[in-house]
Order: C-alpha cells, then sequence, then structure tokens
C-alpha cells in the first residue's frame, strides 16, 4: 500500500526548521518541494556582521527608507524575480501563512517610494532562518541585512542562519559551520526566546551600535 506523504503546512515546515532543514524548489513552475540539509552550514555570527565605510556613507546619506513587515509579499516576489528561482507557489503560501501568524518577517528597503531592496526569513524562539533577499539598486540588500542584524541583537536572537554561504555573505561577516556544530546551535536557540521588533531605528544607531561591539 502506498503511503501519501503528509501535507506542507506551515507547523510541518517550523517542525522542519526545528531540525535544521528547509525546503526548495527546482524551479517557480515546478509543483515539487524538497527538504534540504546541507552538510555545512551559513550562518552571521551577529557580532561579526561588517559595515564598510562606504556601506556606512551609504546608511549616512540616508536615500533609503528603510520598514519592517510592512511589504512581506512583494519582498518574497522580489526574491523570486530572478531567471532561476527554488520559490513556487506552494512555498510562497506557506510563507505567507507564517508571516499572518507572526512566524515570519520581512526588512523592506525604499528609494523615492519603490521597493529596491529587501531580505525575509523565519523566526522559531531566537533563531531567526533568513530565506532570501534582493536588491535592485547598490547596497540595497546590505543596507537590510545592517538594519535586520541590528533588530536581531537588540531582540537577544542567537543564531542567524543563512543557509548556504555566498562570496557576497562571506564580504560581510558569515561564515560556514559543520551540521553537528549547527544543530548544537541550533537547539539552544529554538530553545530561547527572542524578540523580533518592527521599531525601525535611526541609521546612526545601526551604525553606532555595531560600533560599540566591534
Amino acid at each position: 500500500m502506498r503511503h501519501e506523504p503528509p501535507p506542507l503546512t506551515p507547523d510541518l515546515l517550523l517542525q522542519a526548521y526545528g531540525v535544521g532543514v528547509f525546503p526548495m524548489s527546482e524551479g517557480r513552475t515546478n509543483p515539487e518541494v524538497f527538504w534540504v540539509d546541507p552538510r555545512m552550514r551559513g550562518v552571521f555570527p551577529l557580532a561579526q556582521f561588517r559595515i564598510s565605510r562606504s556601506l556606512a556613507r551609504t546608511l549616512r546619506r540616508g536615500h533609503f527608507m528603510v520598514t519592517v513587515d510592512r511589504a512581506f509579499d512583494n519582498v518574497v516576489h522580489g526574491c523570486a524575480d530572478r531567471d532561476e528561482t527554488w520559490i513556487n507557489t506552494t512555498i510562497f503560501g506557506l510563507y505567507q501563512a507564517l508571516f499572518t501568524r507572526g512566524d515570519a518577517h520581512s526588512v523592506e528597503v525604499w528609494e523615492n517610494g519603490k521597493l529596491v531592496g529587501g531580505v525575509f526569513g523565519v523566526v522559531i524562539g531566537a533563531a531567526f532562518f533568513g530565506e532570501s533577499m534582493f536588491s535592485r539598486q547598490t547596497d540595497a540588500s546590505k543596507v537590510a541585512l545592517a538594519y535586520l542584524v541590528d533588530i536581531l541583537r537588540r531582540g537577544q536572537f542567537q543564531l542567524f542562519d543563512t543557509q548556504f554561504i555566498t562570496p557576497h555573505l562571506a564580504s560581510l561577516g558569515a561564515i560556514e559551520i559543520p551540521r553537528e556544530t549547527y544543530r548544537k546551535h541550533l537547539a539552544q536557540a529554538t530553545s530561547a526566546q527572542g524578540y523580533f521588533t518592527t521599531q525601525v531605528p535611526s541609521a546612526q544607531d545601526v551604525i553606532q551600535r555595531k560600533a560599540q561591539t566591534s
């Protein structure tokens, strides 16, 4: 007798994150979803996020406006708006459901009233699982990350999971750790309590708080 897999629900998705796996699809129009459990995991040690001099100048210029949880769907759409994406309709719907429940969040970056960058992810306890980010203007995704890291540090988060690592993320302070090490950090973080605030700090506060811990 063939047993159908259980339906993919928001609760099942959170359970998967809690044990270290996350969903992906082969493409936007592919209905299948598979689970990923990397041997090496990308993470952002929150104290090691780097605000370069050029990024600090961008923050101080003030030509970007930053919001939190104001345009979650648009951020996910922005992340999926590329030739190859792992976000299909099923995954998109699950993230929408998690956002409605308060289990997912986004940071948005605007310029002249247009969304030009952002990042989104899922929260369990004191763990933030960064899903994706996008940028339509120079430094927009870096600005989103700088604000996100500040929110996580102020909210006493212990883990910022980036899933994989890229040269771009590594340049900002992300590192890779083995799966077993990651799972230990995951267990500690998900059993603690973080507080994701939607209050947006000033750019100067973001820069100063980072300088105080560097």
